[in-house]
């Protein structure tokens, strides 16, 4: 059963039931949809497509924040038998023109606000065909509204096998141009088992949306939802720690995913006493999910401290994997926390060495998956599907180890590694520790070249705000470091904000950009 289908079970099994509910930054913003008006409107938007010329194979846009017409846009492209190419809303006008070069999208459903983005682009190239999210009349465009309004219902669309291709998703482009990765019909339905299994999901629960949904994570948890038939709550606008505990109390809300600054943001706020437990009713939160990034083990503890009742479920996976998913680690192996867990539901996972061998336990190597959500492979690149595909195992790019008892441990990513006169230095492991210091707020390590020893560690330290104007911050955290061995100690520190994605990871190529050759060491 792929996705489109059930939404339509849904609408059978729970036609008045809340499907989905939308919360605006204002007060009081809010608009909910029932499973029988959601899939009505899904096939209106599948119908307005192939009225518009969209065909089987072809590539549909989705640019918006989001949003329930995100959501009834994706699963009409997909009910249409279209590609859906969701795309972060933080691109630059550059950043959109490679994602529309690559993908040659047939129509693109886009926030209005963007526009001022591309016009100048669409004077270059011949646009596609362009809707804009909402019901206000804009002078040469068509609003999503009107699109979905002026639109037959058919009886009959395109079948789907689910080995065909449904989406089309670029990486986040941490380290370069984001890589257009394709998933099937086949990898998001096991994703949507994967995470009921694992993700601790069940009947009655209430996902909460905060995370951006061209992210592969919480639209991931959100067809959970999708498969169990039940509610979930898209929160728009900037997630503060107040936002995060007013949804979760007056939504009844069960399950959310929380990125690391905002779980740094809230326990700071806790800590303060900016915000207070007390004023919630939190009763109902039962789960939270960790993922999209490492979570230092500190943060989790304090966490633990603060809500000793809430479960919690840590995911590691990727794009290319469908998701979160390939590996877990849930409260009941507390004991293993700073772990990456054990392989999730249908997943197997392996060290291998640079051959593709396996290695023994304790040993480093590269971490490889293998399990259907593994992607049909990079979009249009045979070569590059070919570097990370073998035999059907997945190299991810990260480098681990598999303890005695099967939990796997993430050191560091294969391109961070930093070789520092032969011995490898893992950025991963001196960011840990900085962060432990507690006027750090956010820190990101990287290597620059040195004349004499090949590469040395820089540290680029963002301090709480209360340190900020601290003139021994660098002699603060020189001093913490002194317990590392002299070759992971960093050369330079830097103070500065720690760029993150929307996804919440380091962007170290911005890093590297600004930093690299300032941190560079030449001896004549």
């Amino acid at each position: 059963m792929n996705l489109s289908q059930m939404l339509s079970l849904n609408a059978k099994l729970y036609p008045e039931k809340t499907a989905l509910i939308e919360r605006g930054p204002e007060k009081g913003s809010r608009v909910t949809l029932t499973w029988r008006e959601f899939d009505e409107r899904v096939s209106k938007v599948a119908s307005a497509l192939r009225e518009r010329g969209v065909k089987k194979g072809d590539r549909v846009m989705v640019w918006m924040y989001n949003s329930i017409n995100w959501l009834e846009a994706y699963l009409g492209i997909l009910r249409s038998g279209a590609l859906a190419v969701p795309l972060n809303h933080r691109f630059t006008t550059r950043e959109f023109k490679y994602c529309l070069h690559t993908a040659k999208p047939r129509l693109i459903f886009m926030e209005r606000e963007f526009l001022s983005r591309v016009e100048s682009l669409f004077e270059e190239v011949t646009p596609p065909q362009v809707i804009l999210k909402g019901n206000e009349p804009t002078p040469g465009w068509t609003s999503f509204e009107h699109f979905v309004s002026a639109a037959s219902v058919e009886e009959n669309y395109p079948k789907i096998n689910e080995e065909e291709p449904c989406s089309l998703y670029f990486t986040s482009g941490t380290t370069g141009a984001p890589k257009p990765i394709v998933l099937t019909h086949k990898n998001l339905t096991f994703a949507a088992h994967t995470g009921c299994h694992h993700g601790l999901r069940r009947k009655g629960d209430v996902f909460v949306i905060l995370k951006p949904l061209y992210h592969t994570g919480d639209k991931i948890h959100w067809l959970s939802s999708l498969l169990l038939g039940e509610t979930a709550v898209i929160q728009r606008g900037k997630i503060t720690p107040r936002i995060i505990f007013e949804v979760m109390t007056e939504e009844k809300g069960t399950v959310a995913m929380l990125l690391v600054p905002w779980i740094q943001d809230t326990l700071m706020a806790l800590e303060r006493g900016e915000l207070r437990k007390e004023d919630y009713d939190l009763s109902s939160w039962r789960l939270v999910l960790f993922g999209a990034q490492p979570v230092p083990t500190h943060l989790i503890l304090r966490w633990e401290r603060e809500f000793p009742q809430m479960d919690y479920a840590i995911n590691y996976g990727l794009t290319e994997a469908s998701g979160p998913g390939c590996l877990y680690l849930t409260k009941k192996d507390r004991k293993k926390l700073g772990s990456l867990g054990k392989p999730g539901y249908g997943w197997e996972v392996a060290i291998v060495d640079e051959e593709g061998k396996p290695l023994p336990e304790g040993m480093i190597g590269e971490i490889a998956v293998k399990g259907m959500g593994v992607m049909k492979g990079y979009f249009q690149n045979e070569e590059e599907t070919r570097k990370v595909l073998k035999d059907g195992w997945l190299l991810t790019g990260d480098i681990g180890r598999r303890d005695e008892e099967g939990f796997v441990w993430l050191v560091d990513r294969k391109k961070d590694v930093i070789i520092y006169g032969g011995e490898n230095i893992y950025p991963r492991e001196i960011e840990e520790f900085i962060r432990e210091h507690p006027w750090v707020y956010d820190v990101g390590v990287i290597g620059a070249k040195d004349g004499r020893l090949g590469e040395v560690a820089v540290a680029i330290v963002q301090l709480k705000e209360a340190y900020q104007r601290e003139p021994q911050a660098e002699e603060e955290i020189r001093r913490h470091c002194e317990i590392l061995p002299r070759y992971k100690r960093p050369e330079k520190i830097f103070f500065d904000c720690v760029p993150r994605n929307a996804t919440g990871k380091i962007e170290k190529e911005k890093l590297r950009e600004k930093y690299g050759r300032k941190g560079m060491v030449t001896f004549s």
